[in-house]
């Protein structure tokens, strides 16, 4: 039987209970390696999620530029597989600038709020994937008595630029929706 105190294996004979010599399983270099591995990942992952919850916010607050802070130049945004399920038709936009023209314009009129859960992320060197969900209502301004609340599934793809990871296409995909459906139909 053996056992580890502070990084160091003891084993115990069979028949004895006897202490064998300490031998070392790491040294603390290679310990401090681990630790400061596990730190930048942990802090890679947060900041892939925090991509996702720029873009949120940029739509909730109608915020151009904390918009475009999460997205690459070249994104592609694709709502397709979303819009299909809700009754229309929504084309993949590509470019930072057209996407933030296209969702700005689409939901001018509307007040939404994005809530980012459940986010899953996968690194890859300067590339991520995250999948999470997005629950996503949308009120008209002018009747706030309507509604169409939506759970969509977000498969983001993702790079790093300098320190910050942004977004290089997201894919939308619904579970399901509930409320007024013509609330969609100004989109």
């Amino acid at each position: 039987m053996a056992f580890v105190i502070n990084h160091t294996t003891y084993s115990k004979t069979h028949n004895s209970s006897r202490i064998r010599t300490p031998r070392r399983i790491t040294t603390r270099h290679s310990i401090t390696d681990l630790i400061m591995s596990y730190a930048q990942q942990t802090a890679d992952k947060i900041a892939v999620v925090d991509a996702l919850y720029r873009f949120a916010a940029g739509l909730d607050l109608r915020d151009h530029t904390l918009l475009a802070s999460s997205l690459a130049e070249n994104a592609v945004s694709d709502f397709g597989p979303a819009a299909a399920k809700a009754g229309f038709e929504y084309p993949p936009i590509e470019g930072r600038e057209a996407i933030i023209t296209a969702v700005s314009t689409s939901i001018s009129s509307l007040d939404t709020t994005h809530s980012v859960s459940n986010p899953r992320v996968t690194l890859d060197g300067d590339k991520a994937h995250l999948d999470a969900l997005v629950e996503a209502q949308h009120v008209p301004r002018n009747n706030p008595s309507r509604h169409y609340l939506m759970k969509n599934r977000y498969s983001v793809e993702l790079v790093r630029e300098g320190d910050v990871w942004v977004i290089s296409r997201n894919t939308v995909d619904n579970i399901w929706r509930d409320g007024d459906q013509a609330v969609m139909s100004v989109i």
